[in-house]
């Protein structure tokens, strides 16, 4: 259930016009009073003989009876109340008892206060009411409104569990903001899979993924399709941008033009600056910064990702809270990018995932810009390098960078979860979910073909990655080898030992860094932390068995001498 504090106003009667008229696209049927101060308050819904100026001059008469220099110069508060699109549609009856609630939890009319406030629920749809109150007690005084909108947050979670409503996390005031239901309905009519502010929110998050610089930004919303508008100030600065789809427009044939800030509170122009200002100052003299050099393959790309994200990881886990919370902000750039440049079989989850992470991007914990400049860079490069194959080093790369996301964005729920922040929690387990999925889509191929290649080793070959995989993590090592992917790890084992790396090391430091007890997989978790860390390649659909490239002399002799008789394959 979500309440909404609108807006105060100072026209009681044309707030009455909106909520029992016909809506602004026909959306509003059968509006009614369900509650009000007094119950036998006119409902020019119900009642043919009642008028909207008796209503509105019932609920304006403590405010009209002050002396005009004391009413306040805003005295119409507007709540709206919605229930979950999952919700069972509730009766008049119990909407009349919510807004009874809601006004008492808000201050507007408390239990048992005989002078307060004069309010009026309407409902002109299943899913929701309006309540509308005048901010003058009937003993002349002005109700405390003070956190309004939290204590309504409140009463809605209590409301959720008495009724058996879907339970909704409270929010803190860092989400974005959502369609109105004339937007939604509007949507509905011309058949839009999603209102234009939510099409346009990923839009200008796309823009925003690694961009360097205003005119970097612009050109991609232009080459996007989107209408833009810029605010200058008369000194020639620029103040601001507004954006809009070039078929959404308004009854007068105009386009619906939306601030960055009415999309989300991180995509105003002041807000994306911060970025850009870090990448500048920390490129002035450091190490690391966002270069501008050309762009890369996409399976170098998906690599680079893979890193940035796995020294994130580290950050968010062991860094101060706003290096953290940079990290976080920086990894719905990277999702956002490699959503926008994945292949098909990946791409629904993919941007699933990154509109799920866009509310865990943002908490009342500030970003210290800068330290996230290794993520920021990742997602530019994805960007330029440009849309990835499904198949070959594409398509296994970008499950090694999936599988490194689905570690990172776990990290982030942890932390939030840490920090009490339960809406951004809850989007980050929702996005690892939708990563979870997109990964299982990925790595069905290159996985596969890993699996075959350890399925084909040599005993003695086996034997030995078996060896190194009891050394190095003996407390993992039973149940990695009862994994369908210890083939797959024991074919990497066998490629890493055949480009000179010491196995038993590198594997010991690849299972001690973090979050295996996360994985569904283990041994999967295993193989892509060996491979980018001892740069071997993805994809190994076409790669020559590695007992034919890696078999010592002594194994080979060992092999002649066991003939036909001895197992080829098996676990010890």
């Amino acid at each position: 259930m979500i309440p909404r504090v609108h807006k105060r106003g100072t026209r009681t009667i044309g707030l009455l016009y909106y909520l029992y008229g016909p809506g602004t696209h026909e959306e509003h049927v059968d509006p009614h009073l369900v509650a009000a101060w007094d119950s036998l308050a006119p409902d020019p819904g119900r009642d043919p003989q009642a008028t909207y100026t008796e209503l509105q001059k019932l609920l304006d008469q403590p405010v009209e009876a002050l002396a005009p220099c004391r009413r306040p110069a805003q005295h119409v508060w507007h709540l709206s109340v919605r229930a979950a699109p999952e919700d069972p549609v509730l009766s008049d009856e119990q909407w009349g008892e919510i807004a009874r609630r809601m006004v008492a939890a808000t201050g507007i009319a408390p239990n048992g206060d005989a002078a307060a406030c004069r309010w009026a629920a309407v409902r002109h749809a299943d899913d929701h009411i309006h309540i509308i109150a005048t901010l003058v007690r009937e003993d002349g005084r002005r109700p405390r409104l003070n956190n309004d909108a939290g204590r309504a947050q409140a009463e809605a979670r209590l409301i959720e569990a008495e009724y058996g409503l879907k339970r909704l996390n409270t929010g803190d005031g860092t989400a974005a903001q959502r369609p109105t239901s004339a937007e939604r309905h509007k949507a509905e009519r011309q058949q839009r899979e999603r209102t234009p502010r939510e099409e346009l929110r990923e839009t200008v998050r796309r823009a925003v993924a690694g961009a360097t610089g205003e005119r970097e930004f612009f050109d991609r919303l232009a080459s996007a399709g989107l209408l833009i508008r810029r605010r200058i100030a008369p000194s020639g600065d620029l103040l601001g941008y507004t954006v809009a789809l070039p078929d959404d427009r308004n009854k007068d044939g105009e386009p619906i033009f939306y601030s960055g800030s009415r999309l989300a509170p991180d995509l105003s122009l002041p807000r994306i600056r911060e970025r850009w200002s870090a990448d500048d100052h920390q490129a002035s003299g450091s190490v690391g910064a966002p270069s501008r050099t050309a762009p890369g393959a996409p399976s170098t790309a998906r690599r680079g990702t893979a890193s940035a994200a796995w020294q994130a990881l580290i950050v968010i886990e062991d860094g101060d809270d706003a290096a953290a919370a940079a990290h976080i902000a920086s990894a719905g750039e990277v999702l956002d990018a490699l959503a926008k440049t994945s292949a098909a079989h990946t791409r629904t989850q993919l941007r699933e995932a990154a509109v799920a992470f866009e509310r865990a991007s943002r908490s009342h914990v500030r970003a210290e810009r800068g330290h996230d400049r290794a993520l920021r860079q990742a997602a530019r490069d994805l960007v330029l390098s440009g849309p990835a194959l499904g198949r070959g080093e594409d398509g296994a790369t970008t499950a090694m960078a999936i599988d490194m996301l689905f570690f990172l964005v776990t990290a982030a729920m942890h932390w939030h979860a840490k920090k009490g922040h339960a809406q951004q929690a809850a989007a980050a387990r929702q996005a690892a979910e939708h990563l979870r999925a997109a990964y299982q889509a990925a790595a069905t191929q290159p996985l596969g073909a890993l699996y075959q290649r350890g399925r084909r080793l040599g005993h003695p070959l086996l034997q030995r990655q078996t060896a190194v995989l009891r050394k190095a993590v003996p407390e993992l090592a039973e149940q990695v080898l009862a994994e369908p992917g210890w083939y797959a790890l024991a074919a990497t084992l066998a490629d890493a030992e055949a480009a000179g790396h010491d196995t038993t090391t590198l594997l010991a430091h690849a299972a001690g860094r973090r979050e295996l007890d996360t994985a569904e997989s283990v041994s999967d978790v295993l193989v892509w932390r060996l491979r980018r860390s001892a740069d071997l390649p993805a994809d190994t659909s076409n790669a020559v068995s590695a007992d034919h490239r890696t078999v010592r002399p002594a194994d080979r002799a060992g092999r002649q001498a066991q003939g036909r008789t001895g197992p080829r394959h098996g676990r010890s």
